[in-house]
């Protein structure tokens, strides 16, 4: 699988867009120790820090705003702000990640300075800086609510239930609706093509307000994706279509992997 690949360069003047600049992101990575495949997950070190760190770091090296731990557990707050990070405590009863960052938001920030919210997973300590700024492309677009990435889908993909699908037409451009979101392989009834999606988000602070306040739809309970959610309700989601899946750790198969990778992770400072 394709992994920390740099954004393709079709999509860098939509980041350079001056429009883009005129967007006031806040990055917030929620994070919480309960785990059934492996437990304390953000507290497992990977080269010279805990993951969670890790990805705080990466998160900064995109350099589009600050980033902050939103966590569920002390001892994950105390690991971030112990090697200089920020975290802020969150309600550890939270069901999503959506909603912990929400709760965080309305902490960081109640006098609304930040309009968009990025939603950063905290088990990818291997994550491209360049994906993070990508995945404010779309929002470019004023009538995009959510943004998030995608990735031509490698073979035999299409056939997993672990990997997400995405439809879209993006028809040789990189940033493109999303038509529908699936776990099966079955074309939805608007069409679009198969692309492997990747579960970061950038949110308009309105776009996150409402999705919080939303039930759980019927198609977001039956396939257990909560993006569904935000299509049920009408709300628009754009993809900027990336050339690397994150590397995510989900398994200690994964943390012994991502520690090997980060020992040849080369020096983050890169143009």
């Amino acid at each position: 699988m394709r992994h920390n690949a740099a954004i393709p360069a079709t999509l860098r003047p939509h980041i350079r867009n001056p429009k883009a600049k005129a967007l006031k992101p806040i990055i917030l990575i929620p994070a919480r120790l309960a785990s059934t495949r492996l437990p304390d997950k953000p507290l497992a070190v990977i080269g010279d820090a805990p993951m969670i760190v890790q990805v705080w770091r990466r998160a900064t090296e995109a350099a589009i705003g600050p980033v902050v731990v939103a966590a569920a557990d002390a001892a994950i707050v105390d690991a971030v702000t112990r090697t200089g990070g920020r975290a802020v405590a969150t309600r550890p009863d939270h069901p999503s990640g959506s909603d912990r960052i929400f709760e965080a938001l309305q902490t960081l920030d109640p006098g609304a300075t930040h309009d968009v919210v990025v939603n950063v997973q905290g088990d990818l300590p291997l994550l491209d800086p360049h994906a993070i700024r990508a995945a404010l492309a779309p929002l470019v677009n004023p009538a995009c609510d959510i943004a998030t990435l995608a990735a031509v889908l490698e073979p035999g993909e299409i056939d997993s239930s672990s990997v997400v699908k995405l439809w879209a037409n993006f028809g040789g451009k990189t940033i493109a609706r999303a038509l529908a979101f699936s776990r099966g392989a079955a074309p939805p009834p608007d069409g679009g093509t198969p692309h492997h999606h990747i579960g970061l988000y950038a949110y308009r602070r309105a776009a996150l307000a409402r999705f919080v306040a939303l039930p759980p739809s019927a198609n977001e309970k039956r396939a257990n994706l909560e993006q569904l959610r935000a299509l049920d309700a009408g709300m628009r989601i754009d993809a900027a279509l990336v050339d690397a899946v994150p590397f995510g750790v989900d398994t200690p198969a994964d943390l012994e992997r991502a520690r090997a990778l980060m020992r040849t992770r080369p020096d983050p400072a890169r143009p």
